[in-house]
C-alpha cells in the first residue's frame, strides 16, 4: 500500500551559491519540484510514496530519477522522453534567503505529461493523491491533472493540494487564479500560503481561511506564513502556531513543500479523517510541520534539506 502518490513536476533547482563582481551568480544544482519535495518529507519520516511525472532522457532526468530511488520514492510513474528536456529552475536569493525563480520550461518535460502516460495503478494503491498547480500551467499536463484528480476522487482517495503559485510560469495572472480556484474545489486538505490567499481573495490570513472554508469543499486548511508559522482550521477548531525563530536561514526553497509533506504524514499517523481532528491534534500536527520546515531552511535545496525525524523531535523538545 502506498501512503501518498503525487502528480507533478520533477526538476533541477539551480541555487545561487555566490555572486561575482558583475553580479552574475554561481549556481549549485539541487533535485527539486514541489511534489517531489513534499513526498521526500513523507518518505524521510517512514511513509511510502510514489511520484507521477515526466523528465527528459537527458543527464538531469536520469539524475533526478536516481535521486528519487535513493530517497525510496517509487519511480515507476516517471516517464522519460527523448523529445523534451528536463525542466530547470534557477533560484536566486536575497539577503534573508527568500527566493526569486527563473525557469527553463518552453516547454519543459513536466508540462508534456499525457493522461495515457499516467500510471493509474499507483493511484489505486494509494491512500492519498496530491497535486499542485505547476502541472496546470500548460497542456497536455493540465488535462492529465484534471483527469487524474477525477480518477482519484472517484475512487475515494483523500485529495491534498498545494497551489504553489509561480507567477512567471502563467500566461496571465487571471488564468493562474482560475486554475488555483479549480484546485481548491477538488481538495480535502489544502496547504496555501498567506501570499496566495492575498493574491486570490485580497484577504488576510484568518479572513481568507474562513472564506476558503465556507466556499469550497475543504475539510482541513493550513495557511503558511513563512517565518511567522501557520494558521490552521477545520470544523472542530482553528489556531496559529509560530515558526522557528532561533535558526540561521540559508535557503527557503522547498520549505512550504516540506511543511505540507510533514503535516500530511502526521495526519496519516492519527488514523483520523481531517475533519475529525481536534484542535489540540491539529496544533500538534502543525507544530511538527513548522519545525520540520524551519529546520529545512538551514540547508540548501529541497529534497536534500528534509531533516531527520529524530532531529525534528529534538528541536520540538
Amino acid at each position: 500500500m502506498i501512503d501518498v502518490v503525487a502528480l507533478g513536476e520533477l526538476l533541477i533547482d539551480f541555487t545561487c551559491a555566490s555572486v561575482d563582481a558583475e553580479g552574475y551568480p554561481t549556481m549549485v544544482a539541487h533535485p527539486g519540484g514541489a511534489p517531489a519535495n513534499f513526498l521526500a518529507a513523507i518518505t524521510k519520516f517512514g511513509g511510502k510514496t510514489a511520484l507521477i511525472g515526466k523528465v527528459g532522457t537527458d543527464a538531469f532526468g536520469k539524475m533526478l530519477t536516481g535521486t528519487l530511488k535513493k530517497a525510496d520514492i517509487e519511480t515507476r510513474g516517471i516517464v522519460a522522453a527523448d523529445d523534451v528536456f528536463t525542466t530547470l529552475a534557477f533560484v536566486t536569493l536575497d539577503e534573508t534567503g527568500n527566493r526569486e525563480f527563473s525557469f527553463s520550461r518552453k516547454p519543459g518535460a513536466d508540462t508534456c505529461l499525457n493522461f495515457d502516460e499516467v500510471d493509474l495503478s499507483l493511484i489505486d494503491e494509494a491512500k492519498v493523491f496530491h497535486f499542485g498547480t505547476l502541472s496546470l500551467t500548460d497542456e497536455p499536463a493540465r488535462s492529465a491533472t484534471y483527469k487524474a484528480v477525477a480518477y482519484a476522487r472517484s475512487r475515494g482517495k483523500l485529495i491534498t493540494y498545494d497551489p504553489n503559485l509561480r507567477k512567471p510560469l502563467w500566461k496571465s495572472l487571471e488564468e493562474a487564479k482560475q486554475q488555483i480556484l479549480w484546485g481548491l474545489g477538488q481538495a480535502d486538505v489544502v496547504k496555501i500560503s498567506d501570499e496566495e490567499v492575498e493574491f486570490l481573495f485580497g484577504l488576510g490570513v484568518e479572513q481568507g481561511a474562513k472564506y476558503i472554508f465556507d466556499n469550497f469543499g475543504v475539510k482541513l486548511l493550513f495557511v503558511t506564513c513563512g517565518p511567522d508559522g501557520c494558521f490552521f482550521k477545520n470544523a472542530n477548531g482553528e489556531g496559529k502556531v509560530p515558526g522557528l525563530t532561533d535558526i540561521q536561514v540559508v535557503d527557503t526553497t522547498g520549505a512550504g513543500d516540506i511543511f505540507g509533506g510533514s503535516a500530511v504524514w502526521k495526519l496519516l499517523q492519527t488514523g483520523k479523517a481531517p475533519e475529525e481532528l481536534t484542535e489540540q491534534e491539529l496544533r500538534e500536527i502543525v507544530t511538527f510541520a513548522c519545525t520540520s520546515a524551519g529546520l529545512s531552511t538551514t540547508k540548501s535545496g529541497g529534497i536534500s534539506s528534509v531533516p531527520a525525524y529524530e532531529t525534528v523531535l529534538k528541536k520540538m523538545n
